[in-house]
């Protein structure tokens, strides 16, 4: 249930934005429109269109990323129910687990460890002799994850975010 602390202003269709500042609820021909924290930089926009039901209606473009979305509104309602809230499908085990030793690759480098450093670290290795490093198969795995994690850093983690079925 939403406290409204002063009343609300009533909004003129398209002459006012649809986004709201935070923490923002006000009414409109179509019901009443808030706009909520989900921590972090992530806001929740819903509806109610009828405020004296107390349902939200949830709004999902139906873009590339349309059944990532329908996932999410499928968790929200679960936890919204109080049920137990569905696992998120888009990243397997192996795959968080790789984006972890990417992101360990990637913040290595940065503070300036060597190859064979980071591979000691993600892999949990001894220390390898130069002529055991330059055949080792951690050799090769740090190299692809510190260039996948580049790609990452540059845009490629909004691939992350989508569903597996429409990745790319």
């Amino acid at each position: 249930m939403v406290v409204l602390q002063k009343a609300p202003k009533v909004l003129s269709g398209a002459v006012e934005p649809t986004i709201l500042p935070e923490g923002t609820v006000k009414y409109a021909h179509d019901g009443l429109h808030h706009l909520l924290g989900a921590g972090g930089q992530r806001r929740l926009q819903a509806l109610q269109s009828d405020p004296d039901n107390h349902a939200l209606v949830a709004i999902v473009p139906l873009d590339q990323d349309g059944l990532a979305r329908l996932d999410a509104v499928f968790r929200l309602l679960a936890q919204l129910h109080g049920r137990v809230v569905p696992a998120d499908k888009r990243l397997t085990r192996q795959k968080r687990l790789r984006a972890k030793r990417m992101l360990q690759a990637f913040d290595g480098r940065a503070v300036g460890a060597s190859q064979r450093e980071i591979a000691e670290v993600v892999f949990r290795l001894s220390r390898l002799s130069r002529d055991e490093w330059q055949s080792a198969p951690e050799r090769f795995a740090v190299m692809a994850l510190l260039r996948d994690a580049r790609n990452m850093v540059e845009g490629g983690y909004r691939a992350l975010l989508r569903s597996r079925s429409m990745r790319r």
